[in-house]
C-alpha cells in the first residue's frame, strides 16, 4: 500500500511539472504580446509623472530658499508682514507651476485625466467581457443542436392512426362507419 502510494505521489509530481510546462508555454507569449501592447503607454505615462513630479519639485526647492533667505535677514517679522511673504511666496509657486505646465503641453485637469482614465477602463473591460463571452459562446456551438428540417419534424409528429378499436371490434378507415 505504501509503494502504490509513494507511485501515486510521483505521478501526481510529474502530471504537475507537465501541466506547468504546457502552461508557461502557452501562457508566456501571451504575456510578453501584452507587455508590448502596453509598455509605450506605460512609458509616456511614467515620462508624465515624472514631469509633473520635477515641476512641483522645482517649485518647493524655489519657495524653500525664499523661506529660508527670509528667516536669515529678517530678525522679527510682524505676522502682516509673514502672511504678506507667505501669500507672495504661493503665488510664485503657483506662476511657476503655470510655467511648467505650459512647457510639458498639460492642459487637462486632474479631474479629467481620472474621468478619461476610468472611460479608458470601461472600453476596454466591456471589449474584454464581449471576447470574453464570444470565446465561451463558441465552446458550446458544438453541443448545441443544428436547426430542424422538415424531415425531423416529421418523427416527431403524431400520425392518424388508420385502424379504429371500437367495442365491435377492430375496423380500419375504409370500413369506417358514421354514427346514425
Amino acid at each position: 500500500m505504501r509503494n502504490e502510494l509513494g507511485q501515486s505521489v510521483d505521478h501526481l509530481k510529474r502530471a504537475a511539472s507537465i501541466a506547468a510546462t504546457e502552461t508557461s508555454a502557452t501562457v508566456t507569449p501571451r504575456i510578453n504580446a501584452a507587455k508590448d501592447r502596453v509598455q509605450p503607454a506605460a512609458t509616456a505615462a511614467r515620462d508624465a509623472a515624472s514631469q509633473s513630479w520635477d515641476s512641483a519639485l522645482a517649485a518647493l526647492v524655489t519657495a524653500s530658499e525664499n523661506v529660508r533667505q527670509a528667516g536669515k535677514t529678517a530678525k522679527k517679522a510682524t505676522r502682516k508682514e509673514i502672511k504678506q511673504q507667505a501669500k507672495a511666496e504661493k503665488k510664485m509657486a503657483g506662476k511657476l507651476q503655470k510655467k511648467a505646465e505650459k512647457s510639458a503641453g498639460r492642459k487637462k485637469g486632474r479631474a479629467s485625466k481620472l474621468a478619461g482614465y476610468a472611460l479608458i477602463g470601461t472600453a476596454v473591460g466591456v471589449g474584454a467581457a464581449y471576447i470574453a463571452r464570444r470565446r465561451r459562446d463558441a465552446q458550446w456551438d458544438e453541443y448545441e443542436p443544428t436547426a430542424r428540417t422538415g424531415a425531423d419534424d416529421a418523427a416527431f409528429e403524431p400520425i392518424e392512426p388508420t385502424v379504429y378499436t371500437t367495442s365491435n371490434g377492430t375496423m380500419s378507415e375504409q370500413s369506417k362507419q358514421e354514427p346514425r
